[in-house]
């Protein structure tokens, strides 16, 4: 049981690594158009930082395995959206 609760880690670290940098793609996406910007990234850092610390403590469980499994999980969902928007950034060129 304890291996299905390990392999389940992975795609959750992704998931919320996909909700944590897909919002800050967002965030910095409209800052320009933002009435007080510095306020807009501020609570949006709140937000993003927040859901991911309880989503790793949830998905934790009090094994410092799982919480490495998903961080793996989430630097892996960066690696994966920056190459995507830069393959993209080179498309509209």
């Amino acid at each position: 049981m304890e291996f299905a609760y390990a392999c389940l880690a992975l795609p959750a670290g992704m998931l919320l690594g996909l909700f944590y940098f897909g919002l800050l793609w967002i965030t910095v996406r409209s800052l320009a158009s933002a009435r007080a910007p510095a306020l807009h990234l501020a609570v949006s850092f709140v937000i993003r930082g927040s859901v991911c610390m309880l989503g790793f403590y949830l998905i934790m469980q009090g094994h410092w395995e799982r919480l490495l499994i998903a961080l793996l999980g989430f630097v892996l969902m960066r690696k994966i959206l920056v190459r995507r928007l830069a393959q993209r950034k080179a498309e509209e060129r």
